[in-house]
C-alpha cells in the first residue's frame, strides 16, 4: 500500500477556542490513538490535499515533533457550508493487529455488456476491508469480463487475497444498464 508522510506539532492547549485559532493558521487540529497513548497534534492544512482528496487509500508516515508513527485516517470531519477541513482522527497501525479500512475498487476486464451497448454503473466505490498493516491492498480487483447486459457482479463474488471484506456480500459492486435506445431494440426484436 501506498504511504505518504505527514510532518505535524504536538498541541498544548486544548479545546473549541485553541482549535478555532489552528484553523485560522491555516492548520488542521489532528488526534492520533490506538496506540499506547492518545497523541493531539496539529498539521498544515496544505498536506492533506494528496491523502483525503485522492480515491487511493494510504499508510501514513506521521513525523509529531520527531516522533515516527505508522497510521490510517480513521475519520475527517469537513466544514458543511464551506467545505474547510475542521479535524482529523488517525489510528495507529502495529504489526499483526488488524485494522478496518474502506479500500477503493477497481474494474480489471472488458465487459461483453458494455461492448454491446450497456454502460457499467459503478454502485459502490469503495469497500471495507479488515486485514493487518502488511496486508492491506491498494485496491480490490473486480474482474467484469462476465458481465453481460442488465447482470450485476456483488461482493460475494470478489476474492479476497490475504483479507477479509466486512462490506455485505449481497451489495452489488456495478451493474451493466440497459440505455434506453437498446431497449426498445431489444423489444423489436422479439
Amino acid at each position: 500500500m501506498k504511504s505518504l508522510e505527514i510532518v505535524g506539532f504536538k498541541r498544548a492547549n486544548l479545546g473549541k477556542t485553541e482549535a478555532k485559532a489552528l484553523r485560522l493558521d491555516a492548520q488542521v487540529p489532528c488526534v492520533l490513538y490506538g496506540g499506547k497513548d492518545t497523541v493531539h497534534f496539529s498539521v498544515p492544512a496544505i498536506l492533506f490535499r494528496e491523502l483525503l482528496y485522492t480515491p487511493e487509500a494510504h499508510i501514513v508516515d506521521l513525523n509529531v515533533e520527531g516522533t515516527l508513527y505508522k497510521a490510517i485516517v480513521q475519520d475527517s470531519q469537513f466544514h458543511p457550508v464551506n467545505e474547510m477541513l475542521l479535524h482529523v482522527d488517525f489510528l495507529e497501525l502495529e504489526e499483526g493487529k488488524e485494522v478496518k479500512m474502506d479500500i477503493p475498487v477497481k474494474y480489471v476486464g472488458v465487459s461483453p455488456g458494455v461492448l454491446a451497448g450497456g454502460k457499467l454503473v459503478s454502485k459502490l466505490r469503495k469497500v471495507r476491508v479488515r486485514a493487518t498493516m502488511d496486508n492491506l491492498p491498494d485496491y480490490v480487483e473486480v474482474n467484469i469480463s462476465g458481465m453481460e447486459l442488465g447482470k450485476s457482479i456483488k461482493v460475494g463474488a470478489v476474492e479476497p487475497k490475504g483479507y477479509t471484506i466486512l462490506t455485505n456480500v449481497e451489495a452489488p459492486i456495478a451493474t451493466i444498464t440497459i440505455p434506453r435506445a437498446l431497449k426498445g431494440e431489444l423489444a423489436a426484436s422479439k
